[in-house]
């Protein structure tokens, strides 16, 4: 299977993506735990059915030494006894985040609540900040159909 675009070959595109791709590795800085990062950005993915996100994001967060356990609670985090109270509440507000569509009025007041007694504004707007650039890449991925599957650790830093 072949993508249907190769951004970083069109110039406009390779220019925008050097950016984003920036924006990304920015946002790894932030003070939210690694491991909630990846647990959210695999969580985006699966919701939007990004395949070659849920790749990279499952071998980054294995590589770093998550537990496959987890990894395979993730989709069903509600139910799963493995997950701390912070990571939930990114969990949710990264669901509500991610399905505004479906869920009329965005982001409840009690999944923000829940999310602010974990998080300093600081980690918040990090969080939030997260959760729109996961989305957006996953946007880019499936409009272009991106393969999935042959991810290397690393490969993008």
């Amino acid at each position: 299977m072949d993508a249907r675009l190769d951004y970083f070959a069109d110039p406009t595109a390779g220019k925008a993506l050097k950016h984003f791709m920036s924006a990304g590795k920015i946002l790894k800085e932030s003070s939210v735990p690694a491991a909630t990062q990846e647990l959210i950005a695999l969580r985006i993915s699966q919701i939007n059915g990004c395949a070659v996100c849920i790749d990279m994001h499952t071998k980054e967060a294995a590589a770093a030494g998550e537990s496959a356990v987890r990894l395979h609670l993730v989709s069903a985090w509600r139910e799963a006894t493995v997950f701390t109270g912070a990571e939930r509440a990114a969990l949710e507000l990264a669901e509500e985040g991610t399905r505004v569509a479906d869920a009329a009025g965005g982001v409840s007041d009690e999944a923000w609540a829940r999310a602010a007694e974990h998080y300093d504004e600081q980690q918040l707007t990090a969080l939030v900040v997260m959760i729109c650039f996961m989305n957006a890449a996953n946007r880019l991925n499936i409009i272009a159909q991106q393969p999935a599957g042959d991810y290397e650790v690393g490969q993008f830093h």
